[in-house]
C-alpha cells in the first residue's frame, strides 16, 4: 500500500470508498447522490492536486483524503455549480437536499481564517487499523505547510466515536460541536 497523490484515473474509486466506507453501502440512489455530491465530487473534480490516496499492490484506491485550500473559493463553486446538481424537491434524510448542501460547511465557515482549508478522509473498513489515516493526514499537512496554508478543518457526526477517537489521537484541536457536527481543526 503506498500514498500518492490523486489521479484522473482514481475518481471511480474514491466515489466507491465514499459510499462504503461504513460497510457496503445501503443508501438509496438519491441518497448515494447526495453524498457524493455533497462531500465527495467538487473535490475530485476541482481540487485534486490538494488529495490524495492509498492504493493497494494493484495501484487502486482504498482509501483518500480530499481537501480545499481556500474555503472561499470552495464555497462559491460549490453553491453555484454542485447544489444545483441536487434536485430541488429531493428529500433525504426527513430534509431538503439542497439545504442541507447550503448548511453543510457552516462550522468551516466559521473558522476559515484560522483554518482555510477543510478535509474529508475515508478509508474502506477492511483497512482500518493499519495506520493509513495517519499517513494520509501526514501527507496532507505536509502539502498544505509547504502551499503556505496555516491549517485544515474537519466536522464529524457526533455518534462517530471512532472518527473523534482518531482525530483526538492525531492531535486534532476540539472546536466546537453544533448539533451533529462536532468540529477539529489542525494547524499545519
Amino acid at each position: 500500500m503506498i500514498i500518492r497523490p490523486f489521479e484522473e484515473k482514481d475518481k471511480e474509486n474514491v466515489r466507491f470508498v465514499c459510499l462504503n466506507s461504513e460497510g457496503p453501502c445501503q443508501m438509496t440512489p438519491d441518497e448515494s447522490h447526495y453524498i457524493l455530491t455533497t462531500y465527495c465530487n467538487y473535490y475530485i473534480e476541482n481540487e485534486g492536486h490538494n488529495c490524495f490516496v492509498a492504493a493497494d499492490e494493484d495501484d487502486k484506491a482504498i482509501a483518500y483524503i480530499i481537501c480545499t485550500e481556500n474555503f472561499d473559493k470552495y464555497k462559491k463553486v460549490f453553491l453555484e455549480e454542485y447544489v444545483p446538481r441536487l434536485d430541488e424537491n429531493l428529500i433525504v434524510w426527513g430534509g431538503n437536499a439542497r439545504e442541507g448542501a447550503r448548511t453543510s460547511f457552516k462550522l468551516q465557515e466559521k473558522y476559515k481564517n484560522d483554518y482555510p482549508a477543510h478535509l474529508h478522509i475515508d478509508v474502506l473498513p477492511e483497512y482500518h487499523r493499519q495506520g493509513i489515516g495517519h499517513m494520509l493526514v501526514n501527507t496532507l499537512k505536509e502539502h498544505l505547510h509547504k502551499k503556505g496554508v496555516c491549517g485544515v478543518m474537519l466536522t464529524v457526526g457526533s455518534q462517530n466515536e471512532r472518527g473523534k477517537a482518531f482525530y483526538n489521537k492525531y492531535g486534532f484541536e476540539f472546536l466546537e460541536q453544533c448539533g451533529d457536527d462536532v468540529a477539529f481543526g489542525l494547524k499545519c
